[in-house]
């Protein structure tokens, strides 16, 4: 019988193996894991902000920052400053129709605002 010596740098490379076989299943495209749906959301979060964009007058475009779907239909969208919420709140019935070109289901219309989102 061989002695086994415990050595900390031998579990450390097993672990890093280990987080490297994860990270490679997470990454796999076509596996529909966590991180395909993630990166799918987003890219329909992306895609629902920019068709919104398009309906907005010119001046108004750059201050919405993000749109949201939720399950429930309602629609969240998500401004830079007070003002420009109160525009959108403002321009919500044509926000929701354009949504609904879209395919999307929505119910309702929701403002938030990011300062900080809007300074990035």
């Amino acid at each position: 019988m061989i002695p086994v010596t415990w050595k900390p740098e031998n579990c450390q490379l097993r672990h890093t193996s280990m987080s490297i076989i994860r990270l490679e299943k997470l990454l796999k495209t076509g596996s529909g894991g966590a991180l395909e749906k993630i990166v799918q959301r987003a890219q329909n979060m992306d895609d629902l902000t920019t068709a919104l964009r398009a309906f907005l007058p010119a001046d108004a475009q750059s201050h919405l920052l993000a749109a949201n779907l939720r399950e429930n239909g309602e629609l969240v969208l998500i401004c830079s400053t007070s003002s420009w919420a109160a525009r959108l709140r403002f321009e919500s019935d044509q926000l929701i129709e354009a949504a609904r070109m879209t395919g999307a289901v929505v119910n309702s219309c929701k403002v938030k605002v990011s300062p900080s989102a809007g300074s990035m």
